[in-house]
């Protein structure tokens, strides 16, 4: 338990009902700021701080500690309260489903020191833990055939280990697989990748990758549109079943 927001909770004559009512948010999301590692999201880390008379620090020391990028951390924070993720992939795994191993790969070619990769690694391999956690989020993911097939910096093994991994992310009872078969014509995804997140009162946000740098989507049209494109993403997709029997034999030819 996160003792240090309990006790200024208690300091400040504050509950989860009184300090949700003056933020605007469901009590319950409050409480679950007491979790050890359940940050919450900056458009209310500083507010939260100030009606309890403390520093973000002294609330949530890990913010201190985190080695995302300072411009992904909102998304990762969008992550931790999430009820929901989909994600549709065009090149890669999902980072959330990533080995360490794969992770680096993905770096591969940038302008980066040795340490700052393994920062980034690091980083992204901690985001996983969501999915593991007691109460996660329901994570739907839609992967192009494309992605399991082509080897990460050219290494066969590296694939069979991040397609073995997958194989078991995908029998996980809250994580769904689909594949989007290679033979499929020209479909939505190919504009690029994307994720919608569903918060635990309701509200929808989206990530959206680009060549420069990701943005967070949280207008209303935007959002529908991304849904939109979504469903018509899945539908190209095989069911759960078959996709998990591509991820198999895709493991299998790799090794």
């Amino acid at each position: 338990m996160n003792h240090a927001f309990v006790a200024a909770l208690a300091e400040a004559c504050e509950t989860a009902e009184s300090l949700g009512g003056r933020l605007g948010i469901h009590p319950k999301t409050v409480a679950r700021w007491a979790n050890p590692g359940r940050i919450p999201q900056s458009r209310h880390r500083a507010e939260v701080a100030k009606i309890l008379g403390k520093n973000v620090s002294e609330l949530w020391p890990d913010t201190l500690n985190r080695r995302e990028p300072v411009w992904f951390r909102p998304w990762v924070d969008i992550e931790r309260e999430a009820a929901a993720l989909r994600a549709f992939q065009l090149a890669w795994v999902p980072g959330l489903l990533q080995t360490e191993a794969y992770a680096r790969a993905t770096f591969t070619g940038q302008p980066l020191a040795k340490d700052e990769v393994g920062e980034l690694v690091s980083a992204r391999v901690a985001r996983q833990a969501i999915l593991t956690r007691e109460r996660g989020p329901l994570f739907v993911a839609v992967l192009d055939e494309g992605i399991i097939r082509r080897p990460a910096a050219g290494d066969r093994r590296l694939m069979a280990e991040q397609l073995a991994h997958l194989v078991r992310c995908a029998e996980m009872p809250n994580v769904q697989l689909h594949v989007v078969p290679r033979e499929t014509a020209t479909y939505p995804g190919l504009d690029g990748p994307f994720t919608l997140a569903e918060l635990r009162d309701g509200t929808r946000v989206a990530h959206v990758d680009s060549q420069a740098r990701a943005q967070i989507v949280d207008q209303t049209s935007d959002i529908a549109t991304l849904e939109h494109r979504w469903e018509r993403i899945r539908g190209e997709a095989l069911p759960r079943g078959r996709s998990l029997e591509l991820l198999r034999e895709a493991a299998a030819s790799w090794t």
